[in-house]
């Protein structure tokens, strides 16, 4: 059993959540239920999977809530990519976003490569 909140990827995951959540409340309003709800989603997804994985009681478990998180952030990157096409996200804060979101992803592998199952 991990300490999640101890956990400098989750300290980041939790921060690129607030960070979506304040980029996307300037979203158009007939995105509520299409990009707005995908990002957010995939966005708490990655925190929230490395805290349940944390709490289990065996390396494999957390090993497999970290991989579930590193989809997230790959799917999340992929909707920060949509956004930009789509001219919701401009590029400079749609590179800043992915600079984080990478970070994430480099640490959350790196903790699942830290895991011998």
């Amino acid at each position: 059993m991990h300490n999640f909140k101890e956990l400098k990827v989750w300290q980041n995951a939790r921060r690129i959540v607030k960070e979506i959540y304040l980029d996307t409340k300037d979203f158009p309003a007939d995105e509520k239920y299409g990009l707005i709800s995908q990002m957010r989603k995939s966005a708490v997804s990655i925190p929230s999977n490395i805290a349940e994985g944390s709490g289990r009681n065996t390396d494999k478990d957390f090993k497999y809530f970290l991989n579930v998180a590193l989809g997230s952030a790959y799917e999340l990157q992929t909707l920060l990519i949509l956004s930009q096409d789509m001219e919701l996200l401009n590029q400079e804060r749609t590179n800043e976003l992915n600079t984080s979101l990478e970070e994430i992803q480099k640490m959350i592998y790196g903790l699942i490569k830290t895991i011998k199952v």
